[in-house]
């Protein structure tokens, strides 16, 4: 079993915080126990506080704005779906979850270039 921390809002799967402090989406990272996506969190929480404190809007605070969740439950029941186009028929529309990566997604160059 393992956990994925998400953006509430958007259901991107966030990765580790980078060297510029922020955190940005990244589909493979998880966590292998609930309690080190726990801490994670933590640690994010606590170097926004340190980094930008009551400057910024609470809701920004990513101990509101992100959850954590199983990974399989994640993928079945809460991860949002967008529409696409698929770029050798236009035409054609799907739809595919938020944290398909671009090389494996129809809509993308780069998949149809393997």
């Amino acid at each position: 079993m393992s956990y994925v921390i998400y953006e509430k809002s958007s259901t991107f799967i966030m990765g580790p915080y980078t060297a510029r402090r922020e955190v940005l989406p990244n589909h493979r990272q998880s966590y292998k126990t609930m309690a080190a996506a726990k801490a994670a969190l933590t640690r994010w929480t606590k170097w926004w506080q340190q980094d930008i404190g009551d400057l910024d809007s609470p809701d920004n605070n990513p101990q509101f704005r992100y959850a954590i969740a199983e990974k399989d439950l994640f993928h079945k029941n809460i991860e949002k779906s967008v529409k696409k186009k698929n770029m050798m028929d236009p035409t054609k529309e799907f739809m595919e979850p938020v944290n398909t990566p671009s090389y494996m997604s129809p809509a993308s160059e780069s998949y149809w270039s393997m």
